[in-house]
């Protein structure tokens, strides 16, 4: 599966840190490049925020599955994530 930022996603990962965007990109190459990802995925309650969220360390990525597409929607801190 590949993987796509939507612009507000963009935005979240360019606010943290060099050395966790590289972790947290090197995670969803770990992810995207397993036969089943949405294994390593969390299916939300609550769906106005996404679908599916995948954790690296304190940080969440929250997405949905179009197709064989994943869009990424957001990344952050788990204490914020789920305010929107």
């Amino acid at each position: 599966m590949d993987y796509y930022f939507k612009p507000s996603a963009i935005k979240n990962i360019k606010r943290l840190q060099k050395s966790l965007q590289k972790r947290i990109l090197s995670k969803l190459d770990f992810y995207t490049n397993n036969k089943n990802p949405l294994g390593f995925a969390d299916r939300l309650n609550d769906k106005t925020l996404g679908s599916f969220r995948f954790r690296v360390g304190d940080y969440r990525i929250i997405f949905d599955v179009v197709d064989v597409k994943i869009i990424i929607l957001a990344i952050g801190h788990r204490r914020d994530i789920y305010k929107r």
